[in-house]
């Protein structure tokens, strides 16, 4: 049997080295953890497709503790069991050997049957999950305790697929119907799915014959909060025991109300980035001068209230594979210096368009900031906050100076070779820094090859390294994920978001 994971790569260096972690593990005001209780706790993103597989919903039944897949990630992000136990690569398939023992929730056994009804459904819609998408991904039953998952093309990184909350397994009737899968009571988590409100809430039942760790309260009641401001209000009530997604502006004020802040890495960056398609930032000293001239620490400090981390290159702490080492210095005076050799100066200003959107409320905030920094250097920068579906094009297409963006760089699964491929490669999908660089291609397209995921991870960092040394952009932040804890225990960061957190909860009283 495998124990639930409790733990997450790099966090207790974090919390020393970094001050990222903020507060320890555990739970918010104390007294004995009690296995029998009930929780309520406030969740920030609503089902927006009725928990569906093809619309990213089904992801939700994952992070609830509902539904499992077939693997998911260990401390290292890498593959690790879940409802199978061992895989192995064999040419363009990978076989499966399925958990033994496993019922669903509604007492069926899990089968290799049931595995391709559910994989074959998700695969075989309109609009397949990203993590299978566009690889001809089909899949079979292979002898009495395995599937086998066959591709078009050798596919490196399947187990890791695998894991994408949007390829969770349901038992077989909830595909009988013939429309979109019946999930509740049909799935194998920690908690059974017991009843559902639309997008306002969910009730959640221990599974009392779970194959593995049992869930830490017996019913928990989801409520979908999406108002920040209403879930730290919530906290500070009473009125629920968890909640993710705590205004930075609030924190003090719901820890000194008794609750407790953990607040973790996040696989997200926020970059500057630089149109190099053409005039000034086709000139690497420019991009240079622009990157001399921020203060990084000084955006997650203190614009940011310290919701932040300053970012070094693409990939920060939430990742194994991230750069932890704090960002070089601002220096307006180097900053001056390379703007200088460039052609640039007082009797010549550089005076560039910045966009950015509102969509995440912390882009325009920044802006107002790189505004001020960049004017230390010399460089006058016109602010343009529009809306973001309205930019997108424009971005792509070249027709900008400086987009302010907020980027995941990790896609349905953690493996960072889709963003680095799609933002970055000569012929990327979403190259908006408008870079082509061979070498860089080059180390991208190892990955096409590259099955052993230690090695994988070498090569994001390498390919990072080469973003940071040709100042492709100004990775400026990473943003911070929160969580609270007021009447409950043993929540453990996953700066990944794979982990399910509602099963780690245990009522305190």
């Amino acid at each position: 049997m495998i124990a639930r994971r409790r733990g997450r790569y790099a966090l207790a260096a974090l919390a020393t080295a970094t001050a990222l972690l903020l507060a320890g593990c555990g739970g918010g005001t104390g007294g004995s953890p009690d296995p029998a209780g009930e929780l309520t706790v406030a969740l920030q993103f609503p089902p927006r497709s009725d928990y569906a597989f093809d619309a990213d919903d089904g992801a939700r039944l994952q992070s609830l503790g509902v539904a499992e897949t077939l693997t998911t990630v260990d401390d290292q992000a890498q593959p690790a069991p879940m409802l199978a136990t061992a895989w192995e690569q064999e040419g363009d398939s990978w076989r499966f050997t399925l958990r033994p023992g496993v019922t669903f929730h509604d007492g069926t056994p899990l089968t290799p049957d049931a595995v391709v009804t559910a994989l074959s459904y998700v695969a075989g819609g309109d609009a397949p999950p990203r993590a299978i998408r566009d690889i001809g991904f089909t899949v079979a039953a292979d002898g009495p305790d395995a599937v086998r998952i066959t591709t078009a093309e050798p596919d490196p990184v399947m187990p890791l697929r695998m894991s994408s909350g949007n390829l969770g397994i349901l038992a077989p009737a909830a595909y009988a119907g013939g429309g979109a899968p019946a999930y509740l009571r049909n799935a194998t988590g920690p908690f059974v799915l017991d009843q559902v409100d639309g997008a306002q809430s969910a009730q959640l039942v221990r599974n009392e014959q779970y194959w593995g760790e049992k869930a830490g309260a017996a019913r928990i009641t989801v409520r979908y909060v999406e108002d920040p401001q209403a879930r730290a209000l919530a906290v500070q009530a009473g009125d629920v025991q968890f909640a993710e997604g705590l205004p930075q502006a609030q924190v003090e004020q719901v820890r000194s109300s008794g609750a407790e802040v953990v607040e973790y890495p996040n696989a997200r960056t926020v970059p500057l980035q630089l149109n190099q398609s053409r005039a000034p930032f086709d000139d690497v000293r420019v991009r240079q001068a622009v990157t001399a001239a921020i203060d990084r620490p000084v955006l997650a400090q203190q614009v940011l209230g310290g919701g932040a981390a300053p970012a070094a290159d693409l990939f920060g702490a939430a990742v194994p594979w991230g750069e932890t080492d704090p960002p070089p210095a601002a220096d307006p005076e180097r900053a001056r210096q390379l703007l200088a050799e460039a052609g640039f100066g007082p009797e010549n200003p550089l005076t560039v368009q910045l966009w950015t959107f509102p969509n995440r409320p912390e882009l325009p905030t920044l802006a107002n900031a790189l505004q001020a920094m960049l004017a230390e250097a010399g460089v006058r920068v016109e602010i343009t906050v529009g809306n973001y579906e309205a930019q997108e094009p424009e971005v792509l297409a070249g027709n900008y100076d400086m987009f302010l963006n907020s980027r995941s760089y990790l896609s349905d699964f953690p493996d960072a070779a889709s963003t680095l491929t799609s933002d970055y490669t000569c012929e990327g999908s979403y190259a908006i820094d408008q870079y082509c660089s061979p070498a860089y291609d080059a180390v991208v397209a190892r990955l096409n090859t590259t099955v052993d995921p230690a090695q994988r991870q070498q090569l994001f960092a390498e390919a990072a390294g080469l973003l940071t040394t040709d100042a492709v952009g100004v990775m400026l932040v990473h943003p911070l994920n929160t969580a609270v804890l007021r009447g409950a225990t043993g929540f453990t960061p996953d700066p990944l978001q794979i982990e399910p957190i509602l099963p780690q909860l245990t009522p305190t009283g």
